[in-house]
């Protein structure tokens, strides 16, 4: 009988363990899993019963939730939609959501760890739950100057990032083309899957966001400003150093040949040697390909991680690293000094990599936040700090690219970025995406200036047009697209 009797209570144990530990399971490890289940509809409803914070420029809402007088009660709108969708991307009903939307979701829905003291008070008071509102560092100025030019060159797809140096403060993302975020937001659940749908099968892809991820561009010879840093920082060359000046130089170990763009001796040059200065002003690759080749792999990928190359970033969306290869021939270390081969950049890490020059050398952390604010009380419960990635160059170093960049505005490839009364550095690059040249070139600027009354920006911008144009250079299609961010900046 007692036997029996163990017998029964080991079984009863048993299961006691079972049930305790399956249901520990569902209520902790997979809440999570169990809360986002898009099957899951009373956590769809719940999303949708507290009214979601305000997403915020300059004070103005660019997203906002309205009563919507149906079963989710709230209607999430963007009232200047096709602008700010790079910013804000799209909170949609039980189809995910992205951009500041999804990055920021538990402080907008008010369930960030911040919030915990607004949370209690809710409770205590009986107030019916809300987020917290979510002011962007964006300049608007700046996102329309941005917006209104990358969609002045027909038919292209492209992106163009502003930055303050002095901060990482992020004053434009664009992208093009966009989309309307709103479409996103209906309670129509069949007609934002045919959107969505719709969308993915458009071959320009308006859902990738460019300035900060998708299909990682060629950065051409804005890719030389960083071989420039590297190559000075080494203490080996200055703005003076010499290299050799052909019309055309077989890559090492190949008899392919390369040339720079105008297919002639770079400008500039002094019987056969040209300087380093000359070689980055007018844009010349065979020099390029010469230091990239005297300097070592090993020393640019340094100096591209000091830039931020491989660095996985939050702005608070996730940042897609930008990448310089490793283990390359000499022929593939040559290409990759003017920014060929398979180096891969995103708009934001050319943006920074201008930053910190302009910045004396110093590289500030990229932010999209500037402050997360209570909907009631107007408090501020967040404010990120500015925050340094470290010293990419040396102020000296930095000192000497402002000035190189300098003369590639007032003398060089980049002149149409120039403003009258202001000091603007940049610099082009145009960038072949196949090795036949038959589809259309990356084309680059990157650039920056300072305003009289001490305001700062750094902007890169890429276009890729719909086809090769007859004026194929940066120059005449992405410098002005820079110079038009700069002054927006610099006017605001």
């Amino acid at each position: 009988m007692n036997r029996e009797l163990s017998r029964v209570s080991l079984l009863l144990v048993c299961m006691f363990v079972a049930l305790f530990g399956s249901s520990s399971i569902i209520q902790w490890a997979q809440a999570d899993a169990l809360r986002d289940d898009p099957r899951n509809s009373r956590t769809i409803l719940a999303s949708f019963a507290a009214e979601r914070g305000a997403i915020l420029v300059d004070g103005v809402p660019i997203a906002q939730s309205v009563e919507s007088g149906d079963q989710y009660e709230w209607q999430r709108v963007y009232p200047q939609g096709a602008l700010y969708a790079p910013v804000t991307g799209y909170y949609s009903l039980g189809q995910g959501n992205s951009g500041i939307e999804g990055a920021m979701n538990d402080e907008l829905t008010g369930q960030a760890s911040s919030q915990f003291f607004q949370q209690v008070e809710q409770l205590i008071t009986g107030q019916d739950p809300s987020g917290s509102s979510v002011e962007l560092t964006i300049d608007p100025a700046a996102q329309q100057a941005a917006t209104d030019a990358l969609a002045g060159v027909s038919g292209a797809t492209g992106a163009a990032v502003a930055i303050d140096p002095a901060t990482g403060d992020i004053l434009a993302l664009a992208s093009t083309p966009t989309y309307d975020p709103n479409v996103y937001a209906s309670h129509d659940t069949d007609s934002v899957i045919a959107a969505y749908d719709q969308m993915l099968a458009d071959p320009t892809q308006p859902l990738q966001n460019r300035a900060i991820g998708g299909d990682l561009y060629f950065p051409g010879s804005v890719f030389k400003l960083v071989v420039t840093a590297a190559a000075i920082e080494s203490g080996e060359y200055t703005p003076g150093s010499t290299f050799g000046n052909p019309a055309q130089l077989n890559l090492t170990g190949t008899s392919t040949p390369i040339y720079n763009s105008t297919r002639q001796e770079c400008r500039g040059g002094e019987g056969d040697q040209v300087s380093l200065t000359n070689a980055l002003i007018y844009s010349c690759n065979i020099p390029f390909a010469e230091l990239g080749e005297q300097l070592g792999e090993d020393a640019i990928a340094e100096q591209a991680a000091a830039f931020g190359y491989g660095e996985p970033l939050q702005i608070p969306m996730s940042v897609t690293p930008s990448t310089y290869p490793e283990g390359m021939a000499p022929s593939e270390l040559q290409l990759s000094a003017f920014g060929q081969y398979d180096v891969r950049v995103t708009p934001l890490q050319v943006a920074m990599t201008t930053a910190a020059i302009a910045n004396d050398g110093e590289l500030m952390q990229p932010q999209l936040v500037d402050e997360v604010i209570d909907t009631e009380s107007l408090d501020v419960i967040a404010e990120p700090a500015p925050q340094s990635m470290g010293q990419a160059v040396s102020e000296s170093t930095a000192q000497t690219m402002q000035d190189l960049m300098v003369q590639g505005v007032e003398q060089g490839l980049a002149s149409n970025a120039a403003i009258p009364g202001v000091t603007v550095g940049g610099k082009t690059g145009t960038a072949e995406n196949d090795e036949s040249g038959d589809r259309p070139f990356n084309l680059w600027f990157t650039g920056f200036a300072e305003g009289a009354d001490g305001s700062q920006v750094a902007v890169a911008v890429v276009v890729v047009p719909e086809q090769n144009i007859a004026a194929d250079t940066s120059n005449e299609v992405a410098a002005p697209i820079g110079r038009a961010i700069i002054e927006a900046v610099l006017n605001s």
